[in-house]
């Protein structure tokens, strides 16, 4: 990620009124992370496993707060059973900010499987999401997935693809 959207990024969290960040590091976001950890204005968990970070995400807000859950995409299959129960059961948002792996233009073979399947669970979840691919619509979309989320008591997706992420 280039610096530019680093900084966009940990703004629009800022605007949106979030205080945790969980993450699982993938190499797509490699700048982000430390930007997150330094940041005093947000608190940084590391999780072992996206599962995880979404249950903790959902303890956040039920809390009062507001947190973010900042993953690659292929994470979104680890935290299914979470955000299920969660989102479906308890009406427990968690916003989800992930990195679109397997999207054309993708050089990684193993990689593929992601960017097949991601789109796939969001619908069967019901999680609406947008994709974003280039910088000036980050700020927006991170804006509208916590509106929309903390309206509707469910989860929302910001997958940042394309030169935001390479």
């Amino acid at each position: 990620m280039q610096a530019s959207a680093v900084d966009t990024v940990i703004g629009a969290l800022k605007a949106a009124g979030v205080s945790v960040a969980c993450y699982l590091p993938d190499s797509l976001f490699k700048e982000l992370y430390p930007a997150l950890d330094g940041d005093a204005d947000i608190r940084t968990i590391r999780v072992t496993n996206e599962g995880e970070g979404a249950a903790i995400c959902g303890g956040v807000w039920l809390s009062g707060k507001r947190a973010v859950l900042v993953m690659e995409n292929s994470g979104l299959r680890a935290a299914i059973e979470p955000l299920a129960r969660i989102g479906m059961g308890a009406g427990i948002p968690v916003v989800m900010l992930m990195s679109y792996r397997g999207d054309l233009g993708e050089n990684n073979w193993w990689a593929i499987p992601h960017g097949m399947t991601m789109e796939p669970l969001l619908g069967a979840m019901r999680i609406p999401y947008r994709v974003v691919d280039r910088e000036p619509e980050i700020a927006r979309a991170i804006h509208d997935a916590f509106t929309w989320s903390h309206a509707a008591y469910y989860h929302a997706a910001v997958v940042l693809s394309g030169s935001i992420v390479r």
